[in-house]
C-alpha cells in the first residue's frame, strides 16, 4: 500500500496522522524508504519503513460506507465481551492494535456496557478513552466534521442502544 505526502492515514492504536514526507535512509547496509508521519492526537512524528507498513497496520482513513456499518453496530442492542478481566483486556488490546474501526467500536461499546454494571479498572478506562478518541477523530476526518460534531454523531448512535459516549479523561 502506498501513500502520498499530505494524505491522512490511520496508525493503529495511535490514531490519525498525516504523511509529511517520504525519505530514504540507510538501514542495515541498504537504503530504505520511510513515511514520516505526524500523529494528530499527540503531534508526535513517527517513521514507518515501507517494508513494515503492513506489519504496523498503517491504513487509509475509513470510507463513509464502513462508517455507516460502525454507527449501525453502535446503535444496535447486542455486543459480546469476555467476563474475565485478563482475557477481556487481552482481546480488547488486540482489537485496538489491529486498527479496524469496527473493532475499535466493539471495544468502546463492550466497555460502556460493562461500565453500567461495575466500575472499570484504570487500564480499561484509559482504553475506553482511547477508543472514544480514535472513533471521533476518524469519523471527523472521514465525514469532514469538526470533532464536536463527530462526537454528537457517535452519541446519537449510542443513545439508540441506551448508552452514552463518555467524557474524555
Amino acid at each position: 500500500m502506498t501513500f502520498r505526502i499530505g494524505e491522512k492515514v490511520v496508525y493503529p492504536n495511535q490514531g490519525i496522522g498525516t504523511i509529511e514526507n517520504i525519505a530514504t535512509r540507510p538501514s542495515g547496509g541498504q537504503f530504505e524508504r520511510f513515511y514520516l508521519l505526524r500523529l494528530s492526537f499527540s503531534s508526535m512524528t513517527v517513521m514507518v519503513p515501507f517494508s513494515h507498513v503492513g506489519e504496523v497496520g498503517l491504513r487509509p482513513v475509513t470510507r463513509n460506507g464502513e462508517i455507516g456499518r460502525v454507527l449501525l453496530f453502535l446503535s444496535g442492542s447486542g455486543c459480546r465481551f469476555c467476563p474475565d478481566w485478563k482475557d477481556r483486556f487481552k482481546i480488547n488490546t488486540e482489537k485496538m492494535r489491529n486498527g479496524s474501526l469496527l473493532e475499535i467500536a466493539e471495544v468502546l461499546k463492550s466497555l460502556l456496557i460493562l461500565q453500567r454494571n461495575k466500575p472499570l479498572s484504570f487500564r480499561e478506562k484509559k482504553m475506553l478513552n482511547r477508543a472514544r478518541q480514535m472513533l471521533i477523530s476518524e469519523l471527523s476526518i472521514s465525514r469532514s466534521l469538526r470533532e464536536a460534531e463527530a462526537a454528537d454523531v457517535l452519541q446519537r448512535a449510542l443513545a439508540k442502544a441506551s448508552l452514552a459516549l463518555p467524557e474524555p479523561l
